[in-house]
């Protein structure tokens, strides 16, 4: 493992070791059979594009939902299970696996009217955002546990 490979794994990690972890068996697996086992940072990025992850460490599942909320729904706001039917997951699922690291990473807002799309996440899609569903009531994301 070399250095600049580290930090290419480190980086789509989410900050969590045990992500961490798991990428980095999936690429030195990778490295083995594709790359003579050296993990380098062109040999980590061809492994986590196989392994669908891309440069913000966001998975299918995570592209999938902010896809859904950009494409089909303008961007939000969109309430939980409306967004989880357009994924094809469960409203759980989708609360619990893909929008806590979406929110932590500025992607979207939880709202008292729903998920809202931040102008981040409309470029990491490679879209321009569109106008702003936030009012001045939605300026503080809120946490609606049970709401949406």
């Amino acid at each position: 493992l070399r250095s600049d490979g580290g930090r290419e794994i480190a980086g789509r990690s989410r900050g969590t070791p045990r992500i961490a972890n798991r990428l980095l068996r999936r690429v030195r697996d990778f490295a083995e059979v594709r790359a003579d086992g050296v993990v380098d940072r062109a040999t980590a990025q061809a492994a986590l594009k196989v392994y669908d992850v891309d440069e913000l460490g966001l998975d299918r599942l995570d592209r999938e939902v902010l896809s859904a909320l950009v494409l089909r729904f303008g961007g939000g706001p969109v309430g939980l299970s409306t967004l989880a039917v357009a994924v094809s997951e469960e409203a759980e699922t989708v609360e619990e696996v893909a929008e806590p690291f979406l929110v932590r990473s500025g992607l979207i807002v939880r709202t008292p009217r729903g998920r809202v799309a931040t102008p981040a996440a409309w470029r990491h899609l490679g879209l321009s955002p569109g106008p702003s569903p936030l009012g001045p009531a939605d300026v503080l994301p809120l946490d609606l546990g049970d709401a949406g």
